[in-house]
């Protein structure tokens, strides 16, 4: 909907969900708060951007949560969150060549796995990552080789997680968001480029 660099107004946002200004405002407000806005002197805001050092403060935190979730995974998680575990890798693998659709996918794997940790506190926590990363543009899968390195990691995890390795699927899980810093930052040099 909208992008990182948008400028925004209350009024307009107002006008275009057809709603006063006040839950608008208290929105921005929380917004803010969340850091995916910027209040601007141009009397609106700005929808936040990310620099390289945001970038690695946020994957940082996000490949402790994500191993996290993978290890409680692997502890909590049934038979049936681990089948559908499977069932999501197996249309990653058949979307390979759509990074559109892998883009839906993958999100749907992560989701997956957070909610087989059965711990809603790491839920939100990392549903609050997710939604800031959602600033950024652009999908690491369109960088070459991406697509099949991220279906490898996540059957590895996957992996770790059907067999109860609560270790192995935290090493694995959080390997796996380092690699995705790296390929962010890539694609973040070539945007500039």
């Amino acid at each position: 909907m909208f992008e990182s660099g948008d400028h925004l107004r209350e009024a307009d946002v107002a006008s275009w969900l057809e709603i006063s200004r006040t839950p608008v405002r208290e929105a921005f407000h929380r917004i803010v708060s969340e850091g995916l806005l910027v209040i601007g002197s141009w009397n609106g805001a700005m929808v936040a951007q990310l620099d390289a050092q945001q970038l690695v403060d946020l994957y940082a935190v996000r490949a402790l949560l994500e191993g996290a979730a993978a290890s409680l995974a692997a502890e909590h998680a049934s038979r049936v969150e681990i089948k559908n575990l499977f069932a999501i890798a197996d249309k990653e693998k058949a979307a390979r060549n759509d990074p559109a659709a892998l883009v839906i996918i993958n999100a749907e794997l992560h989701q997956a796995i957070y909610s087989a940790a059965h711990n809603r506190y790491l839920l939100q926590s990392l549903n609050t990552i997710v939604d800031t990363l959602g600033l950024l543009r652009h999908s690491t899968f369109v960088l070459p080789g991406s697509i099949e390195l991220a279906h490898k990691e996540h059957l590895g995890i996957l992996r770790a997680i059907r067999d109860g390795d609560s270790k192995k699927a935290e090493e694995l899980a959080s390997a796996h968001i380092n690699n995705a810093l790296e390929l962010r930052l890539q694609l973040l040099q070539e945007k500039k480029k």
